[in-house]
């Protein structure tokens, strides 16, 4: 979304904002979305850091179930196609 709606530059820098900061600029629909999503980053990094004591497997659940509403809500913002999602049971190359 951020891509496809960018704002204009100005002349001086500003500080560095997340994502989630920007995002109800560039769409307010997604006011709501970015601030669940702002709440939940913590639990997202400490996941990908593995550190799993912070995250119980119904938050790791929550969070994937809302991304995916959320790419679907992305999607249909942008109006573009939805895409399929890849099975989670293919095993890797190698």
């Amino acid at each position: 979304m951020l891509a496809a709606r960018p704002r204009p530059a100005e002349g001086r820098r500003r500080r560095l904002r997340s994502a989630w900061e920007l995002l109800p600029e560039a769409e307010p629909h997604l006011t709501e979305w970015a601030a669940y999503f702002a709440v939940s980053a913590a639990k997202r990094a400490a996941a990908e850091a593995g550190m799993v004591r912070g995250v119980s497997a119904a938050d790791a659940n929550e969070i994937l179930a809302e991304a995916e509403t959320f790419v679907c809500t992305v999607e249909d913002l942008l109006g573009v196609p939805a895409q399929p999602q890849l099975p989670m049971d293919v095993p890797l190359a190698g």
